[in-house]
């Protein structure tokens, strides 16, 4: 019996698959870009905070302690980095990104930096003299933490240097027709960015933030093992959660930034898919982790309003037009006027019976 094999069976002819069909890639899906939007909000709650911060500053001028000092210079820097954010919000909302120009692109990262290292010092400034007065009774001026503040500029602002020298706008490495402002280094200059992002993984954050550790641990230590008077536990109550917080908000960034430093320095190919994938995924991290610095910036009048008593009222006072006159340090930092060491209502009373008796 014979049998037929016609149709497509008996055809021996190639076919060609390029001609009548064409793969198509799955556009990738479209990212939200939440920056434009979370920006403003940083801006107004940070500039409302840190402005009623520097207000009541300014009514207590004449009688400022040393925590004063280190707060008002906190808050200063605070509102330099949010008065940069409306060129953050440009670059992120506008398809072309970056159009302000390269002078506004290096200010705009170095006070971003500046705001983190000043941030940084003048927190471990704070911790030192806590541990230290939880150690023994040491004395110091007010002129000293205006030149410890003055120090903490001046190291700042050198850390900063590689950001004036490499930060510029660029166009975007993931060959979009956008332009960001990155620190641009040669090709093959990974000694540029050795040298730009050492200090800053190093000075600026590594060993501050193990200070930082280290002092909270030996102040709730000495705590513990010493009475626990009320001034002693709001002092830690106030320290502590502006250390958490700062480090909550800061250390993504700096991890993120030192895993990129390390993976430049294996010099891990990007050809294939995976490690493309893994260098987005990378500066999309960057990016991220860049705004949770930003929102730093109006969370500490947030914690003073919520932690500290008499800045609290002081604050409401103000607010209402009254006149709230506070004991003890409006931070409850333990650092007072005259010395480091804060001290309680009950030694103030002592101090002023004691003058009286003096002038009797």
């Amino acid at each position: 019996m014979d049998v037929d094999l016609g149709g497509f069976l008996n055809q021996t002819s190639s076919y060609d698959y390029n001609d009548s069909y064409e793969y198509e890639v799955d556009p990738e899906p479209t990212q939200v870009n939440f920056f434009p939007f979370l920006y403003p909000v940083v801006m107004a709650v940070g500039l409302l905070g840190n402005g009623l911060l520097l207000a009541v500053l300014a009514k207590k001028c004449g009688s400022w302690s040393m925590s004063d000092t280190f707060v008002l210079h906190q808050g200063v820097v605070d509102i330099l980095l949010l008065l940069t954010l409306p060129f953050w919000i440009v670059q992120a909302s506008q398809p072309s990104g970056w159009s302000l120009g390269a002078p506004l692109c290096k200010i705009s990262g170095a006070v971003f930096n500046i705001n983190f290292y000043c941030g940084i010092f003048l927190l471990v400034c704070i911790s030192l003299v806590r541990c230290l007065s939880c150690l023994s009774s040491i004395q110091g001026k007010l002129a000293v933490s205006h030149g410890i503040c003055l120090l903490v500029y001046l190291i700042s602002i050198l850390l900063t240097i590689p950001d004036w020298i490499f930060l510029m706008p660029v166009k975007d490495k993931n060959g979009e027709e956008k332009t960001v402002c990155v620190h641009n280094y040669s090709p093959s200059g990974f000694d540029q960015q050795l040298f730009s992002r050492l200090p800053h993984h190093t000075l600026g954050f590594l060993l501050p933030a193990t200070t930082l550790i280290i002092c909270c641990s030996s102040i709730l230590l000495r705590l513990q093992s010493r009475s626990k008077s009320r001034q002693k536990q709001r002092a830690v109550m106030v320290i502590v959660p502006l250390v958490t917080v700062f480090l909550l908000c800061w250390m993504p960034y700096n991890i993120t930034l030192i895993v990129d430093t390390y993976r430049n320095l294996n010099q891990e190919p990007h050809g294939d898919d995976f490690s493309g994938n893994s260098e987005g995924s990378l500066e999309t991290a960057l990016k991220v982790t860049f705004a949770l610095g930003c929102v730093h910036a109006c969370l500490r009048p947030l914690l003073y309003f919520g932690l500290c008593r008499n800045f609290r009222k002081r604050t409401l006072a103000m607010l209402r037009c009254a006149t709230f006159e506070p004991e003890g340090s409006l931070w409850e930092l333990g650092v007072d006027k005259e010395g480091l060491p804060g001290q309680s209502p009950e030694g103030e009373a002592l101090k002023q019976i004691t003058d009286k008796q003096h002038q009797v």
